[in-house]
């Protein structure tokens, strides 16, 4: 990478600081599309685990009401 010395300041050149961009556009895609994979995957796990307490609740729910059903009878 060239750098140009102007009164005793370092500066980049334009051309260094397009690499710099595509260099750094061409890191962040792959490593978005992975935090994406991360958010998909915790969202359906979390879901998962939401519908298993779910069921659970609704179980419970009915067997009080079986239960309830029952004594009343």
């Amino acid at each position: 990478m060239a750098l140009t010395i102007t009164g005793g300041n370092k500066m980049l050149e334009q051309k260094d600081l397009e690499l710099i961009a595509e260099i750094m556009a061409k890191t962040i895609e792959p490593l978005k599309s992975d935090v994406k994979k991360v958010q998909l995957t915790l969202e359906n796990e979390t879901n998962k685990k939401i519908g298993f307490i779910a069921d659970g609740h609704l179980d419970l729910k009915v067997r009080r009401l079986k239960n309830r059903i029952e004594e009343i009878a």
